[in-house]
């Protein structure tokens, strides 16, 4: 009998010590932090080769989406993706709903006062856009026009930094597709986007519309998660953009839309 007893004594001390937070029979558990997490990434919605809808498979595609794709393969980890809108993106980094965020955000020193980005694993500049035959042709035409840009985007910083030079004044969208339409229908006289963005409608989504200056502004995109939290996540991705880099698949990304 107290040999038996000996034995249920042993088997509850077991047990209560696996039960113990931070106990695991795995003696790789607990290395990292998030070993085994799904993250949660939002992206845009609207932003065109980097993100779009593909309405044959109705499933979001894109530089962004293929990137995060190859990093997450090369480094072993598991995300859901959320395409809401980059506005909507920014938010829930900042609130914690989500963990990162990719969607051709630009790394500017403001944004680095709430964000923690990668590496930049694109460059890109604004340029001035119109509908062909326009009597806009340069930034001096806009004086007492109307200039249309997406919110939240270094395209409409940029563009507040220069209205009062040319005299013009800004209209935001969500979306690229509905300030390009607002260009081509005339309720605005032109917009400020991104090159690639911009190029990418006009080529392969005949957009009716005129790229008018060299891309100015140019800074790097990066992916982003809130200042001072997932810091692995962040160190995983810059290891991965490495080495999709270095083994060409990064390449192959590029030209699959264009670049």
């Amino acid at each position: 009998m107290k040999k038996l007893l000996a034995i249920i004594l042993a088997v509850a001390m077991l047990v209560s010590v696996a039960l113990l937070p931070g106990c695991s029979g795995n003696k790789d558990s607990g290395n990292t932090a998030d070993a085994g997490k799904k993250y949660v990434i939002y992206s845009d919605n609207a932003f065109a080769p980097f993100e779009f809808l593909d309405k044959k498979t109705d499933k979001y595609i894109g530089v962004d989406m293929d990137i995060m794709a190859a990093v997450a393969k090369d480094q072993g980890f598991e995300y859901e993706m959320h395409n809401e809108g980059f506005d909507a993106s920014m938010g829930a980094v900042q609130s914690g709903q989500a963990d990162a965020m990719i969607a051709g955000m630009t790394i500017t020193d403001e944004r680095k006062k709430t964000f923690d980005f990668s590496q930049a694993y694109f460059e890109d500049g604004q340029v001035l856009v119109a509908k062909p035959g326009s009597k806009v042709e340069t930034f001096k035409d806009l004086k007492g026009k109307k200039v249309a840009c997406k919110t939240s985007t270094v395209s409409g910083e940029y563009a507040e930094s220069i209205k009062k030079k040319y005299g013009f004044e800004i209209t935001y969208f969500e979306g690229s597709d509905t300030m390009y339409q607002a260009v081509v229908t005339g309720s605005a006289d032109a917009c400020i986007e991104d090159f690639s963005v911009i190029g990418w409608a006009i080529e392969s989504e005949n957009v009716k519309l005129k790229i008018l200056t060299k891309p100015l502004n140019v800074k790097g995109y990066g992916f982003a998660v809130k200042k001072g939290s997932n810091s692995e996540l962040l160190k995983k991705f810059d290891a991965g953009l490495k080495n999709i880099k270095k083994s060409g698949e990064y390449d192959e990304i590029l030209k699959k839309y264009g670049y």
